[in-house]
């Protein structure tokens, strides 16, 4: 079958959830609760990479609804995103960034999704008319790249990323263009099975620079296929990044994070971000860890890697901006804003008086920030 097909046989009930595994009268109840707040969707080759007899399973955590979900401590806008918004669809928080939000469809419903506000729901975020969103960017000169993300921009018809792509490499002070997808890893198939795609980037790409941002968490998720669909990626004259995001049960210790690293290496994806989880409604309290298990985790992993392996910034995405956590010393945990919403914080490095389960800036100890460098 096409890749059309082959999401359509997606697991998105209970009912072919339970050819998987078993369930029980009172998990029905629940995870019905779940999904009918936010829907499940898992491709047939994602499941096919769970231990279903393991209930601690890596890819079963991030793929499978759990009772977590109904803990509804957080924020469903934890990086404010919608005082960034300048029209439906279009996100412009950081001068030279432009994020156009495609879609609210992926492969694979991921539980720790930050934009479970909106991915697999009606909603007034996504784009409704792109030659606005192109007209807003050619008018903003300050922008020289735009991010397609969504939900995931590459479950969209193939006419329409070409497309997208063809009328944002026409704009002249673009430099780049990045795609943020996890269909490399959920959904290698629809890389595999699509020459139109390939050639759509392949040829757009003479003309701005492509970047594809993937999404790989645990070492389990580098297999033949993803592999495969990553080599296609190159091939066709793109660069690959990776994002990570720190989940608890998922890649929680030091050895899973550089196994990761350095198979992702190893297939000539590059790491980019580690990413503090976000907090959530409904991922906070199954997904995050404290922010010093965090930085300890990440500097574990990075003694067991090489220089390549461990180019990655360990990153809180804050409605302020990017964070770096750079270092803890005595009682006290150190930032430096990587990305900055208001640009005379950029470079900044302060400190707050770390706390034992604080798992994000706000819940850490106010204090007068502290300006050593600015760039």
């Amino acid at each position: 079958m096409d890749w059309k097909e082959e999401l359509k046989d997606s697991v998105c009930t209970l009912e072919q959830l339970e050819e998987y595994t078993d369930l029980t009268s009172k998990e029905k109840r629940q995870l019905k609760k779940v999904i009918e707040r936010h829907p499940m969707r898992i491709t047939r080759y994602y499941a096919s990479l769970i231990n279903w007899n393991d209930p601690q399973d890596p890819i079963r955590k991030m793929a499978v609804p759990s009772t977590d979900e109904l803990n509804i401590s957080g924020s469903y806008d934890t990086s404010g995103e919608k005082e960034n918004t300048k029209m439906p669809g279009l996100q412009h928080k950081y001068p030279k960034t432009a994020l156009i939000l495609a879609t609210n469809s992926c492969g694979t419903y991921c539980r720790h999704c930050f934009r479970k506000r909106l991915v697999g729901l009606p909603t007034e975020e996504i784009m409704r008319r792109f030659d606005s969103s192109v007209k807003y960017i050619k008018n903003h000169k300050e922008i020289n790249n735009v991010l397609i993300s969504g939900g995931d921009p590459l479950i969209l018809p193939t006419k329409t990323i070409r497309r997208f792509l063809e009328k944002l490499s026409k704009i002249e002070h673009l430099d780049f263009i990045r795609i943020g997808t996890r269909v490399p890893v959920t959904f290698p198939n629809r890389i595999l099975k699509d020459n139109e795609l390939q050639n759509a980037l392949k040829e757009n790409s003479k003309n701005k620079s492509i970047y594809i941002v993937t999404h790989f968490n645990h070492p389990d998720e580098i297999t033949k296929k993803s592999t495969a669909a990553i080599r296609c990626l190159i091939a066709s004259n793109v660069t690959v990044n990776n994002q990570t995001v720190i989940l608890r049960g998922v890649n929680d210790n030091a050895e899973t994070l550089a196994k990761l690293k350095t198979g992702l290496s190893r297939i000539r994806v590059n790491p980019y971000y580690v990413f503090q989880c976000r907090p959530v409604k409904r991922v906070k309290k199954g997904f995050q860890v404290p922010l010093h298990q965090g930085f300890t985790i990440v500097e574990n992993a990075k003694k067991l890697l090489d220089g390549h392996s461990k180019r990655f910034r360990y990153i809180m995405a804050h409605r302020t901006g990017k964070i770096e956590i750079i270092g803890i010393d005595g009682d006290d945990i150190y930032f430096k804003y990587h990305q900055a919403k208001k640009p005379k914080n950029l470079g900044k490095i302060f400190k707050k008086k770390i706390s034992e389960n604080a798992a994000w800036l706000d819940d850490l100890e106010k204090q007068e920030s502290i300006q050593f460098i600015t760039y």
